[in-house]
């Protein structure tokens, strides 16, 4: 057992001392915050494209996939994908082209110009929070591995206390490594690590659903005949009840979270939410050498998303079948847990350690990019603009070093709070917690963005304060949290009426920034701040 370890952790730090390695090399030579922001937008599309797909493609995609495929056993999940596509072309030909116009390094700069300092401040506000928790909540998963991997060695499952502590151990060391090059290298270091990350998650994925299939005794035979045969249901649902008429016939689809609708219209704001406002994912689109170029990156990630999903899907479908031909006693009921399960226990040695580093890609790439992109939104929205106005170049990038630095220690702390959460409920679910997050306050954001750009003449500072916050609101009773916190406690604020649903993460977003923008455009803006004309 000691042996065959052994060699999966020399893959293993292999991978970590080429990450690193990389990583040092890529991001030398910086001068200022333009190098390490944009790379001085000289970053070759296919590189930036790769880097998209790593930055998407997270830990707890990894994992929360593969759960979402056991737990469901179809592929109602991949409806999201279809409004990713929609809403990357809508982002390309709306979002993209004013942000270059504007020269900006945070895309909140953006607000300033077209409202006012209060909307990007709000705006920025709100990046920096939402990103933190939900960067630093799907931080832990790649920890699952470790915390399984000390089961397999000794025999027994870990208590609660040491799991903890392996899973705060292992963001500790995921997050060290991946500041040393994030903190030095800048967005160069950032891309081209995601892109030999991105390379290792699709290739380990890739190889595990060939394995997986090849494992199963019977092969397409045994799983219609465990799974049941496959139909059009199992992809495409309406959520619409057939035994109800009007209104409560449509409500019932709003409380279902994988819904054809929900995936043209909910995944659709979702999307255009996190790829146009986010300066987490349009950072690594501004590094491209122009418009045309940053555009063709951005819509061929939409179209590899679905062979990603439906990839990580089908691991997840495989392994349901997989454990009902395969006894095994020691089973995760953690569906989170299933994937990591079989890697440690039934993968090849030498594959084992190259699964352990896809898992460990994942989450390094979408971190890098988390960080770089927090500690440039804070170094040009608020420590040029407020702390130390008027920094030079230097001055700036030493600046956003300490930025990363200190974003890197709030990480840790979101992470094992989040931990600890997930360790007393161990049967939480990611993906719905992580796209959750992001639900309460990206409509707000994308709203005012809409309204910026959609429009020439409506919009101001305060009218936007007022917008957001009524947009937040709607969600925040459309998802029924004020009830969800109460029945923490055993009690309810109020009574829900019977025709207003409780409404999934996929719709927040949506009705967050239809709300806003309605709002917003009430508002007549400034003569100061009128875009200028085409």
């Amino acid at each position: 057992m000691d042996a065959r370890l052994g060699i999966d952790c020399l893959v293993l730090f292999l991978y970590f001392f080429i990450i690193v390695a990389i990583g040092l090399r890529m991001g030398r030579k910086e001068r200022d915050l333009e190098d390490f922001a944009l790379g001085r937008r000289q970053i070759p599309w296919w590189a930036v494209l790769a880097s998209l797909i790593a930055a998407e493609t997270s830990a707890g995609t990894f994992f929360g996939t593969p759960g979402e495929g056991y737990t469901q056993r179809n592929y109602t999940y991949l409806q999201l994908a279809l409004g990713t596509i929609i809403a990357r072309i809508l982002v390309s030909f709306i979002f993209i082209k004013p942000y270059y116009d504007y020269k900006v390094f945070s895309i909140y700069e953006y607000l300033t110009a077209r409202f006012g300092a209060g909307t990007k401040n709000a705006a920025s506000a709100v990046f920096l929070f939402t990103r933190l928790l939900a960067s630093g909540a799907r931080l832990y998963v790649a920890a699952i591995a470790l915390a399984l991997a000390y089961e397999m060695i000794r025999g027994v499952r870990p208590s609660q206390a040491e799991t903890l502590w392996i899973y705060v151990g292992a963001t500790i060391a995921i997050v060290v490594l991946t500041a040393i090059y994030t903190t030095l290298g800048g967005i160069k270091a950032v891309i081209w690590t995601d892109l030999i990350q991105a390379s290792i998650m699709i290739g380990s994925a890739l190889i595990a659903l060939g394995l997986l299939y090849a494992a199963i005794p019977g092969g397409w035979h045994e799983i219609v005949q465990r799974r049941g045969p496959f139909h059009l249901s199992d992809l495409i649902t309406t959520g619409l009840d057939p035994a109800k008429h009007g209104w409560q016939k449509i409500a019932g689809m709003f409380a279902i979270e994988y819904t054809i609708f929900a995936g043209l219209i909910g995944s659709t704001f979702m999307t255009m939410s996190t790829h146009g406002t986010d300066q987490d994912m349009v950072q690594r689109m501004l590094t491209a050498v122009d418009i045309r170029r940053s555009r063709r990156s951005l819509i061929l990630s939409g179209l590899a998303d679905i062979p990603i999903a439906f990839t990580f899907v089908s691991i997840g479908v495989l392994l349901w079948v997989f454990y009902q031909t395969h006894q095994d006693l020691v089973v995760p009921k953690t569906p989170n847990e299933i994937f990591c399960h079989y890697i440690l226990y039934e993968m090849p040695i030498g594959l084992r350690g190259l699964l352990l580093a896809g898992i460990f890609a994942t989450a390094m790439g979408s971190l890098s990019t988390a960080l770089n992109a927090l500690a440039t939104s804070f170094t040009r929205d608020w420590y040029v603009t407020y702390i130390r106005p008027g920094a030079d170049g230097e001055e700036s990038l030493r600046a956003v070093r300490w930025a990363t630095v200190g974003f890197s220690i709030l990480m840790i702390l979101v992470a094992s709070t989040t931990s600890y959460f997930v360790i007393v409920r161990p049967n939480v679910r990611i993906i719905p917690i992580v796209l959750g997050i992001y639900g309460y306050t990206y409509g707000s954001v994308l709203g005012i963005f809409l309204a910026g750009m959609l429009t020439k003449t409506r919009g101001n500072d305060r009218g936007n304060f007022i917008a957001m916050i009524a947009g937040f609101i709607v969600v925040t009773i459309l998802s029924g949290l004020p009830n969800n916190i109460a029945g923490i406690f055993g009690t309810k604020i109020y009574h829900q009426p019977d025709w207003l649903p409780v409404m999934e993460f996929p719709w927040w977003i949506c009705f967050g920034s239809i709300v806003t923008f309605c709002v917003a455009i009430l508002f007549r803006t400034g003569r100061e701040h009128h875009p200028p004309r085409a």
